[in-house]
């Protein structure tokens, strides 16, 4: 899905992120550094335990997420493929978060606890999310070797601009507290928290039309 027009170059600091969707053949690369990023997320840790196998797991399940969402996703990144955002557009509701989830979970291989854990997860998750027209960040995340930099930020911006032209608001399930301030700075709010069935919180996250 293409966004509909060029991305500026963002200016952080010194420094200039031009934030563009990432070609096909660039997805795994994001899906790895995805998988970097999420190695010591409470989210993954709960759906993958072994913190052996876990990088290289969630990579696996962010590409097959990519794969899922089809033409109904996008994919962001930067130009040394750092950073990478999967979001679900508006046309995303005939696939929801738990029809996803147990998708997700049976094609990495889960074992049937895996799946059983995977199951909770997607049914809170189903539970709360917003039924009207919305932009859907399903994944975030940054290298840990390049986070703090602002890349995040800049791969985040594109589509969040575009809520604003569409006049749409953008959703998220936060994994992490200490990610809260940075998704206020972007406009996000957050609605409650949840809590997952033996396993961890999440932060429901809207923002607004403006």
């Amino acid at each position: 899905m293409n966004l509909g027009e060029q991305q500026p170059d963002l200016d952080f600091g010194h420094r200039r992120v031009a934030a563009r969707e990432a070609r096909p053949d660039e997805h795994r690369s994001v899906c790895d550094v995805l998988g970097r990023a999420f190695a010591d997320d409470p989210v993954a840790e709960f759906l993958f335990p072994d913190p052996a196998t876990r990088a290289e797991r969630y990579a696996r399940f962010a590409a097959i997420a990519i794969a899922a969402f089809s033409s109904a996703g996008v994919v962001m990144t930067e130009p040394a493929l750092r950073s990478g955002a999967i979001w679900q557009s508006p046309t995303h509701a005939s696939l929801g978060p738990l029809r996803q989830l147990r998708l997700l979970a049976s094609l990495v291989g889960l074992t049937r606890s895996g799946f059983g854990r995977a199951a909770r997860l997607g049914e809170l998750m189903s539970r709360h999310h917003p039924r009207e027209p919305h932009w859907y960040l399903a994944v975030l995340g940054t290298d840990p070797s390049a986070q703090r930099s602002g890349l995040a930020s800049a791969i985040l911006q594109p589509v969040l601009d575009r809520c604003d032209r569409e006049r749409l608001p953008a959703y998220l399930e936060s994994s992490k507290a200490a990610n809260i301030p940075f998704y206020n700075k972007h406009g996000f709010e957050v609605l409650e928290e949840l809590r997952v069935p033996g396993g961890p919180s999440l932060w429901p996250m809207l923002r607004r039309t403006g």
